[in-house]
């Protein structure tokens, strides 16, 4: 077993370059613990939420604060291109497997457990940029024509791949954590040429996508929690719908890359930068989370 099996992954595929992973707040939400900022946000239900990825070490980045060990990280796709119907289906089996713990757990929703073994929702998130996967158009056809709802979370230096998309996912996020291109070099540690003019034109191609969009921006204290000004202007060019203002959270391997405790902004602090950055960009701050220390920040 290695590093990330041990950290409760487990591979999708033949070539083993997919994978899956209960969400903390999947496995909360079983338990009744609560619900992650999703749910309250946008309806998904964290306990029939499927969290893959179809490429778990392919990226273009090597982000600080990303809890995923970027060790492994190469920057293109090295493999066999394994069908996304495979990877579906094997990602569901594992996904069913890992749940089998809670069947016997006393506190345990039985009804929510049922439920969870035929999840409606995808999150292609947890690791990588999926868009380097070259079927990532026919995986979010896939899991549409199945009836499940897709989220799918770029980084943004693929602009090519986004303009590609024959079928857009039920919500298209981009990663966009500062508007300086100096302090993108440093928190987002990228791994190919030109990565910031590159996000710049997905922020372009994003504001003529008709799914829902949405910026997602990590805040470290001290690294990027300042200059929202110049976030919005970049911001601005995608319009998106809506953006996440979201705390750095001093959790997995992004603690083994000299980031701690005091990294991590209180979530009043947060609040704070959503409203400034509503200010800046003529949107308004809809929602929050407390627990997960995040801001939902809309353009109606």
């Amino acid at each position: 077993m290695d590093r990330l099996e041990k950290n409760g992954y487990r591979y999708a595929g033949a070539s083993k370059e997919a994978a899956v992973k209960i969400c903390e707040w999947a496995k909360k939400s079983i338990r009744g613990e609560g619900t992650c900022y999703k749910q309250k946000f946008y309806g998904i239900e964290s306990h029939r939420c499927l969290q893959m990825t179809p490429g778990v070490r392919n990226c273009t980045m090597k982000c600080v604060y990303c809890w995923r060990d970027i060790t492994i990280t190469v920057p293109g796709w090295d493999k066999t291109v394994d069908e996304p119907a495979e990877i579906i289906d094997e990602c569901i089996q594992a996904h069913r497997k890992l749940l089998e713990g809670f069947k016997g757990l006393e506190s345990a929703d039985k009804k929510k457990i049922k439920e969870a073994q035929e999840p409606k929702h995808a999150a292609i998130s947890l690791a990588g940029e999926p868009t380097l996967y070259p079927k990532i158009s026919e995986m979010i056809e896939e899991y549409a024509k199945r009836g499940m709802t897709t989220f799918l979370v770029s980084n943004g230096t693929l602009p090519e791949r986004i303009e590609a998309l024959e079928k857009e996912p039920t919500q298209m996020y981009i990663s966009l954590d500062t508007g300086d291109e100096g302090i993108f070099q440093k928190i987002n540690q990228p791994v190919i040429k030109n990565a910031w003019e590159k996000v710049n034109q997905s922020l372009e191609l994003m504001k003529e996508m008709k799914c829902r969009t949405v910026l997602r921006a990590t805040v470290v204290k001290g690294i990027n929690d300042t200059g929202w000004d110049k976030y919005a202007k970049i911001a601005l060019k995608a319009e998106p719908d809506f953006i996440e203002i979201k705390s750095y959270m001093c959790i997995g391997f992004s603690r083994e890359r000299g980031l701690r405790l005091d990294n991590m902004p209180k979530h009043e602090e947060i609040m704070e930068h959503a409203l400034k950055l509503a200010l800046e960009m003529g949107y308004k701050v809809k929602d929050e989370k407390k627990d997960s220390r995040v801001a939902l920040i809309s353009k109606k």
